[in-house]
């Protein structure tokens, strides 16, 4: 089997608080040479620094952009097929295009084989404006879509225009029915709650020659699903979660009851009955720029991982 190899970026990851370097001893190289997930961005939608905010972090950081601040991404490497595939398009699609494609070191390409979009918030799907004439013009980019969200895509400009001048081939999905991407890779989306005002909301299980994983960027809280979280965490071997806040006391310019999201808390008292071994296959993603675990010295940080979870890392690497 071909060998695949990450480049992994030295970068300095600064805290809201300080210009402490929080990522050194990375490896400049590792070997992947199986298929293989890796997280492309752990923020949530707005980014970070977000536009308006004049909190600490914000203003530190943008100062001194964090490099690593990208919107919540998954890679799939297929090594077994030299493709890879794109879990949401978000506003930095252009450089973690470039990550997923560097991770295939036997391509030539510079897209991937297909983007899977979860619903229409702007973090999930408006990086496919870069696909269009103004920028990549690409060329029947598989772009695989629930149904309300393949008509959003197709009735709305400018969106439209990329179905219209076959920049993007629009693939309809069906709520829990697999995609066969390989013989050993399949993709199946499952509805989930969320505030749906242009779309369905989907997480996906992503399922590959030994190992699956569940992706839940957005949902609201874990009660309002028709599936029990904890019994769904138990199926599979990793499971990446909405983990946008980590309490109600970080929010203080809207009504928490409009913000439908598992707070951390929550989730970590959801889950206080699963085992060490369960618990190890939670990684939280999705952050806002206000989640104290983005700084990996703080006393939130600390706790989730003292309690057996983990906080995804952007070119973290999962194998499946």
């Amino acid at each position: 089997m071909s060998k695949y190899y990450i480049l992994f970026f030295t970068v300095f990851i600064l805290s809201c608080s300080n210009k402490k370097v929080l990522a050194k001893n990375i490896p400049e190289e590792t070997i992947i040479d199986n298929t293989s997930l890796v997280i492309l961005g752990t923020i949530q939608d707005a980014g970070s620094p977000q536009i308006g905010c004049k909190k600490d972090c914000c203003v530190n950081l943008f100062k001194n952009p964090d490099p690593t601040r990208k919107i919540v991404s998954l890679g799939l490497i297929d090594t077994e097929n030299n493709k890879s595939y794109l879990f949401e398009a978000t506003p930095d699609i252009a450089t973690q295009m470039k990550m997923l494609i560097k991770y295939n070191k036997q391509t030539e390409q510079e897209l991937a084989d297909g983007i899977f979009l979860t619903h229409a918030h702007i973090g999930h799907y408006t990086g496919l404006m870069f696909l269009g004439k103004e920028a990549m013009n690409s060329k029947n980019m598989p772009v695989y879509a629930m149904p309300n969200m393949k008509t959003f895509l197709t009735e709305n400009g400018p969106w439209s225009q990329l179905v219209s001048n076959s920049n993007i081939k629009l693939e309809l999905l069906e709520n829990e029915k697999p995609v066969q991407l390989s013989k050993s890779i399949s993709v199946t989306p499952i509805l989930v709650p969320h505030r749906d005002e242009f779309s369905e909301t989907v997480g996906y299980r992503i399922s590959g020659p030994n190992k699956t994983a569940l992706f839940i960027p957005d949902i609201d809280k874990w009660a309002k699903w028709n599936k029990n979280i904890t019994d769904e965490i138990k199926k599979v071997d990793y499971a990446f979660l909405d983990a946008t806040f980590y309490s109600g006391q970080e929010i203080n310019n809207r009504p928490i009851s409009e913000i439908a999201h598992p707070f951390i808390i929550e989730s970590l008292e959801q889950f206080k009955s699963l085992k060490k071994q369960d618990r190890s296959k939670v990684v939280f993603i999705h952050f806002n720029h206000t989640n104290p675990v983005i700084n990996t010295n703080s006393k939130a940080h600390k706790d989730v991982i003292e309690q057996g979870f983990k906080i995804g890392k952007i070119n973290d690497v999962f194998k499946l």
